[in-house]
């Protein structure tokens, strides 16, 4: 039964019985019950007939909100899963697929001898520096003051310039006063994203990002020279990362678009104001 249905029934028992009452009591009763009588017994009637069939129905309410309140238990209990699931796989993930990438780089190399230790024990300390940060991220929020948005930017991008040979073109034109501080944490882990797909699957040599405001809001854009992919193939678990960024765009209220066009991948985020 909906509560739509409680509702109206909660509202017609007691009228309905009170109709019903008075008139039997006239019809039938009136030469045996005196006026007075009947009067006294109406509530009594009334209050009976409630217990009877509106205690049933505040036990249906009770069991409903129990489970609606164990439906949301869960369902929290799944968006933290996949909090922690996506602070995973952008952070710790990522920069060990980068800490491979480099090992793979030296084997192929044949330099075995000429091993780069300093730049690998950077590469694990950035790593146990992130595991640090997404802890202590998962255990208190952030703070929207210490958010070093350009400075973020600037380190992910000379990270992956270090990692791979990817060739950066630049143009970000989107205030940062313009951007929240949830804003910038999402975009900036879409961004990542984007590199690491691009740096894992595109086999791409030049990558653009470029970012501007609108008239109703911004707009960034991640191009690469990549090789693609079918975008009309569905999502499946070796593009986690498309998938991330999708949700991510829908829970923020952005639009996620991906294209190809002219031999090239673009990745299209944009926010646009409902005022």
């Amino acid at each position: 039964m909906s509560y739509k249905q409680m509702k109206w029934l909660i509202l017609i028992i007691p009228t309905l019985t009170i109709g019903i009452w008075e008139y039997v009591r006239h019809e039938f009763l009136l030469p045996y019950i005196s006026m007075d009588l009947g009067n006294l017994l109406a509530p009594v009637i009334v209050f009976l007939v409630s217990i009877l069939f509106l205690t049933q129905l505040f036990s249906l309410i009770e069991r409903n909100q129990e489970e609606l309140n164990r439906s949301r238990a869960l369902q929290a209990a799944m968006h933290e899963r996949e909090k922690i699931g996506r602070e995973l796989h952008d952070g710790i993930a990522q920069s060990l697929f980068l800490l491979n990438a480099q090992i793979d780089r030296i084997e192929k190399s044949g330099r075995t001898g000429d091993i780069p230790y300093q730049e690998i024990k950077e590469s694990v300390h950035r790593t146990n520096t992130y595991v640090r940060e997404a802890i202590a991220n998962l255990r208190h929020p952030a703070d929207p003051q210490a958010i070093p948005w350009m400075h973020s930017m600037s380190s992910l991008i000379e990270e992956i310039k270090q990692e791979t040979d990817l060739h950066f073109d630049i143009k970000w034109g989107i205030p940062d006063a313009m951007l929240s501080a949830k804003e910038k944490v999402e975009l900036l882990a879409s961004i990542r994203e984007s590199l690491l797909n691009i740096h894992k699957h595109a086999e791409a040599k030049h990558v653009k990002i470029t970012a501007n405001t609108t008239d109703s809001g911004w707009h960034c854009t991640v191009t690469d020279d990549g090789k693609g992919f079918d975008l009309d193939k569905p999502l499946g678990s070796n593009r986690y990362g498309i998938k991330i960024m999708k949700d991510r765009a829908e829970a923020m209220g952005w639009k996620f678009q991906m294209e190809r066009r002219h031999d090239q991948t673009i990745i299209n985020i944009r926010k646009e104001s409902t005022a």
